[in-house]
């Protein structure tokens, strides 16, 4: 399919990298393509961005028939762009295109009109460490139809935004509530893709953390309520006797990108990695006996993100000095150097963009 190319006349500017937030800022243009049954998907086309307009009966709104990615785009010191394992990111985007009965999308031609939508925006890209371009894939089911069933169409669009770090922490400790009353997803449901009821089912419990000055919830399991599960936006890791542990795919965790470059270049460096149950009782136990000696989350948004307090119910964990840890540290370089450019991209993880 050709892209067709519709340029906005006058270009908006970026704003200054310092003043960066996460998600509030939006380029000039966007990607859009069509589906309906008889075309399939069609219609592909850079324009200017702008609103979208749905009947107030299409699907979307009614039962939540959509999916999305998240991924960024960086500038290495030459003023090269890059993304980081795009790929990926288009096959979690069909595996959650394919729970939620949605038709895919054609991996290789998404990453084609990706290069060719941030090529056009390339000046808004910010270049200071710690900022980049998030790009947000998305599908909606547009059909303006009440009755439940899939969806016979669909709209693909892509926005991109300057972002600065997602937590106002930045790579600092941040602290996590565990929710005893409120559960994220069930093994068998939709808990595994990138859906935004997953996060609807999050909010709640979400704003409860945040008035009790928690930046984050971590979920348990939804039948046990004992295993710990992930974080609303990130996989979370544990360091226990120096062992690298993180809850296994279950059916109700997200299969993060950034998990797997954790776990990949944890076996790398012959640490003792696993995927498996952890309960909140052996936390506690580990806590309690000093073999507890880092937790840190990894995700797009903020790469890996560093914990220094847990709660449980009336039980406080602080972990560490206050400070990132060492092996928390280790990650964080590891990757970023590679997504900046900083370091030469060993793992083969870099899709030049221009």
């Amino acid at each position: 399919m050709e892209i067709t190319i519709t340029e906005k006349k006058e270009k908006g500017k970026r704003p200054e990298d310092s003043s960066l937030g996460f998600g509030t800022t939006f380029t000039d243009h966007m990607f859009n393509m069509d589906y309906s049954l008889e075309k399939g998907w069609h219609n592909p086309r850079i324009e200017p961005f702008q609103n979208i307009s749905l009947s107030p009966a299409s699907m979307v709104l009614h039962y939540g028939q959509e999916i999305f990615e998240g991924l960024k785009a960086y500038k290495n010191p030459d003023g090269d762009v890059q993304l980081f394992r795009p790929k990926e990111n288009f096959k979690r985007f069909n595996r959650s295109a394919k729970g939620m009965c949605i038709p895919e999308i054609d991996e290789a031609f998404a990453l084609e009109a990706l290069k060719k939508l941030i090529t056009l925006e390339k000046d808004w890209i910010p270049e200071t460490l710690g900022t980049s371009l998030y790009i947000r894939p998305t599908i909606i089911a547009t059909d303006p139809f009440l009755g439940v069933r899939a969806s016979h169409t669909y709209r693909y669009f892509v926005i991109l935004s300057p972002v600065g770090a997602y937590y106002s922490e930045g790579f600092n400790p941040i602290k996590i509530w565990i929710s005893t009353e409120r559960v994220r997803a069930v093994r068998g449901g939709v808990g595994e893709y990138k859906t935004g009821g997953n996060y609807a089912a999050s909010l709640f419990a979400s704003e409860v953390a945040k008035k009790e000055g928690y930046a984050q919830v971590l979920w348990l399991d939804a039948v046990e309520r004992k295993y710990v599960e992930e974080v609303g936006a990130m996989n979370i890791f544990f360091v226990i006797n120096n062992e690298l542990i993180t809850p296994e795919l279950n059916g109700s965790i997200l299969s993060g990108v950034t998990r797997n470059s954790v776990l990949h270049l944890g076996k790398k460096w012959n640490m003792k990695v696993s995927e498996r149950k952890i309960s909140v009782d052996e936390l506690i136990a580990a806590y309690n006996n000093g073999t507890l000696q880092e937790m840190f989350g990894a995700g797009t948004a903020a790469v890996i993100s560093p914990v220094g307090e847990i709660r449980y119910g009336d039980t406080i964990m602080k972990i560490g000095n206050g400070k990132p840890g060492d092996i928390t540290t280790k990650f964080y370089k590891a990757i970023t150097d590679i997504q900046y450019g900083k370091a030469p991209d060993t793992e083969n993880w870099i899709e030049k963009v221009l």
